[in-house]
C-alpha cells in the first residue's frame, strides 16, 4: 500500500540546511494499522504529510498503492490524493456553521460525486460512527469524541484506502480516547488501512505495528497481532 525507500526531506533556507527526514524506509502493507511514534522533532510529522502527498520530498522513492508519486504534477498529486486517501486531524476541523451532514458533504462536492451518491455516502459514513441521527446538528452541540466521529467519518465517506490520523486523540480525555481507537480498529477490521501517528504509549500498544522515529530515521519495528481488545 505504501512504501518509502532510502527517502529524504530537507527544508533549505538562504543559510541554513534542516534535514527532517534522511535515508528513511518503510512499508506499509494492505490492511495493516500502523502507528508511529517518536520525539517532538523527530521527523514524524514531514513523513506525514509527505505520506498525504501534502509535501515533495528531496530525494528517494515512495510507491503509493502502485504509483510512483515522485515528479508528479500537483493536478495528479491531487487527483491520487483524493482517491486513495482519507485524513483525520487532532484538531478535528469542521465547519461550525455547518451541519454534520454538510461537514462530511464538503469533499465529497469538490470530487464531483452527484447528490444521490453524496446522500448515501454520507449517511452510510454516519451510521459507522453511531452518529446517524445526529446528522442536522452542528459540531457545537456534540462532545469532543462525537466530533472527533464526525471527522472520522468524513474521511469515510470517500472510501479512501488509506487512512492518515495525526493524533486523533489528542485533544480527548482517556475514555473518548478509547472510544476513538475502538472505531478505527473496527474501520481496519473491514480492511482499511490505517497510518496513525500518535504520542500515547497505551494507543501505539494497540496497533499491529509501531514504528519509532528519531532523528528522521526508522529506529524500529515492532510487529504485534491485531488486538481488537476493548480497554
Amino acid at each position: 500500500m505504501l512504501r518509502m525507500k532510502n527517502l529524504s526531506k530537507v527544508y533549505r533556507t538562504h543559510m541554513i540546511e534542516t534535514h527532517a527526514l534522511r535515508g528513511f524506509e518503510i512499508n506499509v502493507e494492505q490492511g495493516e494499522f500502523v502507528t508511529v511514534t517518536g520525539p517532538s522533532g523527530s521527523g514524524k510529522t514531514s513523513f506525514l504529510n509527505i505520506a498525504g502527498l501534502l509535501e515533495e520530498f528531496t530525494d528517494g522513492e515512495y510507491i503509493l498503492d502502485g504509483t510512483n508519486v515522485k515528479g508528479l504534477d500537483d493536478n495528479a498529486r491531487s487527483r491520487l490524493r483524493n482517491e486513495k486517501l482519507g485524513f483525520i486531524f487532532q484538531g478535528f476541523n469542521l465547519i461550525p456553521d455547518l451541519s454534520l451532514f454538510d461537514n462530511v458533504d464538503v469533499p465529497l462536492r469538490y470530487r464531483g460525486f452527484n447528490a444521490a451518491e453524496r446522500k448515501e455516502r454520507i449517511e452510510d459514513a454516519l451510521a459507522k460512527v453511531g452518529l446517524a441521527s445526529r446528522m442536522r446538528h452542528f459540531p457545537a452541540e456534540l462532545s469532543g469524541g462525537q466530533q472527533q466521529r464526525v471527522a472520522i467519518a468524513r474521511a469515510l465517506a470517500g472510501s479512501p484506502k488509506l487512512l492518515l490520523a495525526d493524533e486523533p486523540t489528542g485533544n480527548l480525555d482517556t475514555q473518548m480516547a478509547r472510544g476513538v481507537m475502538e472505531l478505527l480498529e473496527e474501520i481496519n477490521a473491514q480492511g482499511t488501512t490505517i497510518l496513525m501517528v500518535t504520542h500515547d504509549p497505551e494507543l501505539a500498544q494497540r496497533s499491529q505495528r509501531n514504528v519509532h522515529i528519531i532523528d528522521g530515521q526508522v529506529s524500529d519495528l515492532v510487529r504485534k497481532t491485531p488486538t481488537l481488545v476493548k480497554a
